[in-house]
């Protein structure tokens, strides 16, 4: 069984804290950075909002507003010191759930090619 499609935004914040890594940006634009080099996330704007909200209240992000276009002002998010405090600690994160995910890899690999064991 597939997992559920909620389990598919548990990285969104780090995915988000990734993209204003490089630089500032509004919530339209990282929906667009991350649909772009990562085709298989498909992530929801109504997510990402709601994780930009999460963030700025955690003091992650900051925002300014863009008023220099036509049309509506566009909220423009920037890293904290305390966000990039949070992308190094996704990193060890991430780091240790691929050692895990590698182990599963591997093992699963060396049972299929060894025959898989009889059921009992």
């Amino acid at each position: 069984m597939p997992p559920k499609r909620k389990q598919q935004y548990r990285h969104m914040p780090a995915f988000i804290l990734l993209a204003l890594a490089e630089g500032p940006i509004h919530g339209g634009a990282i929906h667009t950075v991350l649909t772009e080099r990562m085709p298989l996330y498909k992530p929801d704007t109504a997510v990402i909002y709601r994780t930009l909200q999460q963030l700025e209240q955690d003091g992650e992000v900051v925002f300014t507003w863009d008023t220099s276009k036509s049309g509506p002002a566009r909220k423009i998010y920037s890293l904290t010191e305390l966000g990039w405090k949070k992308l190094d600690d996704w990193q060890e994160d991430i780091e240790l759930r691929l050692a895990n995910l590698q182990y599963f890899l591997d093992t699963y690999q060396a049972i299929r090619q060894a025959g898989r064991p009889p059921r009992s």
